[in-house]
């Protein structure tokens, strides 16, 4: 698969002090979720304060390093946990504080900043793993702001992780298309290069139409990426189901 490489400007998407993921929607369509799984224990999740606590050690890192904000961090945690052979800690966990893997201060802060990672990369794991239902961490902006205005700082991250472990991107795998496309459509076509199947398959989508949908869209593109890269054992025979097809421009 050709590679798309948006450039990411990290201290440009700003911080989040306080905010919470949006609510979860009521209804979810996407085949690919499980039904049989133990859903995530919401007590150990990273709440509210802890969110707070990581955009404040993220951005109180000095000025010569280019940390991710709390957004851009979990779709780059999505782009790693979704590669088909496990990326090592030592690879990703240094680009969470730089961007380009400049060693952070050592000290309490970055080992407090190390262990929130950590846990919220613990948790994404296992809802990739399990097809489990997550709140991406994508924040409304403000009453003017677009769907992809607000979800774009999410998916720079993820395609941070793609530009810096090529491994997915590289799949010359025709199901990985849609679910890319669903994400990459947030992106000005001209910051996709070498990726021209990519590029005619966002043609033939409209943007979601509110923020609740965009959000939903992602977490299904992902599911539908881990099919492919992180397949699940299945418990007992059951027939293929297609997700429905996202609405075609007219």
């Amino acid at each position: 698969m050709p590679a798309a490489r948006p450039l990411i400007d990290n201290r440009a998407t700003g911080s989040h002090p306080g905010l919470a993921p949006r609510p979860v929607p009521a209804t979810v369509t996407c085949p690919t979720l499980a039904t049989d799984a133990t859903p995530l224990n919401t007590d150990t999740l990273l709440d509210d304060d802890d969110l707070a606590r990581l955009d404040t050690l993220l951005q109180s890192m000095p000025e010569a390093l280019e940390p991710l904000d709390v957004s851009a961090l979990d779709g780059y945690l999505c782009g790693v946990l979704l590669q088909p052979r496990p990326v090592p800690l030592e690879a990703w966990l240094p680009r969470v504080t730089d961007i380009e893997g400049r060693p952070a201060p050592p000290g309490a802060a970055l080992t407090e900043l190390q262990a929130l990672v950590h846990r919220r990369h613990g948790e994404l794991d296992r809802a990739i793993g399990q097809r489990l239902w997550f709140d991406p961490w994508i924040f409304p902006l403000d009453d003017a702001a677009t769907a992809t205005e607000c979800v774009l700082p999410w998916v720079a991250g993820f395609a941070a992780a793609m530009d810096q472990f090529p491994t997915l991107m590289a799949m010359d795998d025709p199901a990985l298309i849609e679910p890319l496309a669903l994400l990459y459509l947030h992106f000005d076509p001209a910051d996709l290069e070498d990726a021209d199947a990519l590029l005619a398959v966002i043609e033939t989508l409209e943007p979601p139409v509110d923020l609740a949908e965009a959000v939903q869209d992602i977490v299904r593109a992902l599911m539908l990426m881990a099919d492919v890269t992180r397949p699940r054992a299945p418990a007992h025979p059951a027939p293929s189901r297609r997700p429905p097809a996202r609405r075609a421009r007219r």
